[in-house]
């Protein structure tokens, strides 16, 4: 018989390390044995109630009246128990953004983020994805192998945004290393922070200086007026928020097509689209596990559970997508997942990021059709943190090819000038 994962010293279930990143879905029963919302260990020292029941979750995102985005009412962050260093205040802290805003504040950052990200061109996405992906796969096609999250999944996203941003070449890797590490709730999150918010400062300044067709040009001079700081905040949120849960879905979903016998045949036949692979992987693997963070206004019941306010209520994205109670025959191309969270804060940009994943998965099947999972007897390890669902690594093998045989058009260095 498995042992049961650990408890923590004040005897939750604990949402971060070792064992959660192996045994995430037995974490989840554990939390789930306590009803509707369940007390878990988000850090070191840190708590959060985690709603696991879609039907709570649900209620709970559409209600803003009752429920409030800003980390600011965190009791227990502003009385200051919860460790200055602790991982996951680069994801929970307070910033001028629209993730992290209620009310007028929200509606008008909100207002500025959608109208620039309209501005995006579908077809010119597409491409700016297409040409990441194949000068990814130009550095490992002759190899016979590679490991897909690293080499692949986790830079496209990365490349993809710093040309949207306008990135200039000599900061463009910068950004990729203080992302990874913001992401990771682990050590280095501070730092990486710390870094990913002084890029974007150089950034503005010099669209300030220079604009172009990018989204910091774009945000900047929006009619919102917004300030330097918020204008930050908001390219923090967009693209902070956005480049790991883009990598985690581009390897699900490559995953679920390359494991899955059901999937092998029809794939090779093309009948199968990577966009239904992609939904089943939103359902089964939504990138980000566990967040959507809000703070009760004041002591309040959600289902009969009573949430105290001035505490981080956390929505387990994974847990809720397969609640059991759901109906068993939903099927994977029913949108009721909450992958992209729902109400007035559902991720804005989940278009570009099933564009981008899409593109990215076709592109690589075309160059790299014959890859094969090294090991596919296992369930990938998950990388340590409370929020996101990243596989460590996805090791495949394939026959090794000339690099002259792929396509000449390679990725962007950087942005406009």
């Amino acid at each position: 018989m498995t042992t049961p994962p650990p408890l923590s010293p004040s005897g939750c279930p604990v949402l971060h390390g070792e064992t959660f990143a192996a045994r995430p879905h037995e974490v989840y029963q554990q939390l789930r044995s306590a009803g509707t919302v369940g007390w878990a260990e988000i850090a070191p020292a840190v708590h959060a109630l985690v709603v696991t029941d879609h039907r709570a979750a649900v209620a709970l995102l559409n209600d803003p009246r009752t429920y409030s985005k800003d980390s600011r009412r965190w009791a227990d962050l502003t009385t200051g128990r919860v460790p200055p260093d602790s991982p996951v205040l680069a994801m929970m802290a307070w910033r001028p953004s629209v993730l992290y805003t209620d009310g007028e504040q929200h509606a008008r950052l909100r207002r500025a983020m959608e109208d620039c990200l309209a501005r995006i061109d579908t077809h010119a996405l597409r491409e700016i994805t297409r040409r990441s992906a194949l000068t990814l796969i130009a550095r490992v096609i002759g190899n016979g192998g590679a490991d897909i999250m690293a080499d692949f999944a986790d830079v496209v996203p990365m490349l993809v945004f710093a040309e949207l941003l306008g990135c200039p070449p000599e900061m463009t890797q910068r950004m990729v290393r203080a992302c990874q590490h913001l992401i990771s709730a682990g050590p280095e999150a501070a730092r990486g922070g710390d870094e990913f918010a002084g890029i974007l400062a150089e950034l503005i300044q010099l669209r300030r200086t220079r604009p172009g067709q990018d989204l910091t040009s774009w945000m900047i001079n929006h009619d919102a007026q917004l300030s330097d700081e918020e204008a930050l905040h908001q390219l923090f949120c967009a693209v902070g928020a956005g480049i790991i849960p883009v990598a985690a879905c581009t390897a699900w979903t490559l995953h679920l097509l390359l494991r899955d016998d059901a999937y092998a045949g029809p794939l090779a036949a093309g009948t199968l689209t990577v966009r239904r692979a992609l939904n089943k992987a939103l359902w089964e693997r939504p990138p980000m596990a566990n967040f959507s963070v809000h703070f009760a206004r004041h002591d309040t019941y959600l289902n009969g559970v009573g949430l105290p306010g001035g505490v981080p209520i956390l929505i387990s994205h994974a847990a809720v997508n397969t609640d059991p109670s759901l109906p068993p025959d939903l099927g994977y191309d029913n949108q009721a997942h909450l992958a992209w969270s729902t109400g007035p804060h559902r991720c804005p940009a989940s278009s570009q990021a099933v564009t981008i994943v899409q593109t990215a998965v076709e592109t690589i099947f075309d160059q790299l059709w014959d890859m094969a999972l090294v090991d596919d007897s296992h369930e990938p390890l998950l990388r340590h943190g409370p929020f996101h669902q990243c596989p460590q690594e996805l090791r495949v093998t394939f026959r090794a090819k000339k690099p002259s045989r792929l396509p000449a058009a390679t990725a962007s260095a950087g942005g406009t000038s």
